[in-house]
């Protein structure tokens, strides 16, 4: 469905620490380091296929008005993990990075699918609530 997403945050050598070890646990990976400085750029990550990616900036994008904040209203983004495993060390790693748990691993509704899922929640130093989590096929 999505070709990709973007976050904006407001330190982009904090947010590549926190983001290249809580999605390396998964799978994803830093594929592309645009930093025009250590305060600006956009660092790029994805799995294996390279699509969908997630984008992650600092700096001030051209969509944005006076307005416009760093997590004035956060956001929540859901990665797909392949095993328990991967859930359970995204989780660890991002409680280590100063992330906040927002949900330890376990079991979760079916959702949508009818299908079991294990998932883990942690809000992210920027506080957008981060989720890594594996469907029962």
């Amino acid at each position: 469905m999505f070709d990709h997403l973007g976050i904006v945050v407001a330190d982009l050598g904090r947010a590549q620490i926190f983001y290249e070890a809580v999605l390396g646990a998964i799978g994803v990976h830093l594929i592309q380091d645009n930093r025009s400085s250590d305060h600006e750029g956009w660092l790029v990550f994805a799995g294996a296929t390279r699509s969908p990616f997630f984008v992650v900036a600092a700096g001030r994008p051209s969509y944005w008005d006076r307005r416009h904040r760093v997590s004035a209203s956060p956001i929540h983004l859901a990665f797909a993990a392949s095993n328990r495993k991967a859930v359970d060390e995204f989780h660890r790693r991002g409680l280590a990075l100063g992330g906040t748990c927002n949900g330890a691993p376990g079991k979760r509704s079916a959702g949508m699918d009818g299908k079991g899922y294990y998932a883990a929640y942690v809000v992210d130093v920027d506080g957008n609530n981060i989720e890594a989590g594996v469907r029962r096929r």
